[in-house]
Order: structure tokens, then sequence, then C-alpha cells
């Protein structure tokens, strides 16, 4: 199930004006970024964390599951959903312990196409005698 709009929304607008965050949609769900880290994701309509040592301290009650099949366990946030001080502080303290991301490659310019040849005249024909 894809998680709603609606719901990221509401998460997005507990938030504090400092910690900068926002989503991108990604498979279906949302990516959280805080100052363009990637911090969090909201899928099935759960709010979850990726676990830093802060993260684990702070959020101690949270328990920790994976946001979809096959992926490694993060923080799930349920009952402190409406808390925007606690999830601002979280999100403070997550966003602190990642590394920056890493800057975006340019896109090599694409070879300028070899211009083609031109067909090389046809001989004319000799008039006929």
């Amino acid at each position: 199930m894809a998680s709603d709009l609606e719901f990221v929304e509401f998460v997005v607008d507990q938030l504090a004006e400092d910690c900068a965050v926002t989503y991108k949609r990604m498979f279906g769900e949302f990516g959280l970024y805080s100052h363009g880290k990637f911090f969090g994701s909201i899928c099935d309509n759960r709010l979850f964390f990726k676990p830093t040592p802060g993260s684990k301290a702070f959020a101690n009650d949270a328990r920790e599951a994976p946001p979809y099949p096959g992926a490694k366990p993060s923080i799930l946030i349920e009952d402190r959903i409406e808390d925007g001080e606690w999830l601002s502080e979280m999100v403070r303290i997550t966003a602190g312990e990642l590394p920056e991301p890493k800057p975006k490659r340019k896109p090599k310019a694409k070879a300028k196409p070899k211009p083609k040849a031109k067909p090389k005249p046809k001989p004319k024909p000799e008039p006929q005698r």
C-alpha cells in the first residue's frame, strides 16, 4: 500500500522550520530530507528514521522494523507522530549524525555527432555519340 500525500504533509507540518524538511516520492513511498540529508522515510503511512547512535538513544522506547520487505531495520515512530517538538529534535539528532550528501556529478556532455560525410558527387555520364 502506498503512502498518502496528506499523511506526508501532516508529518512535515509537525516539524520546526529550522529542520528544513523536504520529501520526494520514491517507488510509491516518500523519502524525507533535512538540509539535503536523507534521514528517514514514510512507507505505508508509517514514519521511519535512519538508526544512528543518537537517534536510538533519543527514541529509546521506539522499536525497529524494516520500512518494506528486505530493507534494513529503521526506527519506527508510532506514538509520538503528533509531538512536533519531539519529532523536530529527532530530525536534528539524526540528520546531525549523518554524513553530508555527496555532490551530484554533472552529466558528461554528449559528444557532438560527427558531421556526416557529404556524398561524393556522381560522375556525370558522358554524352553518347
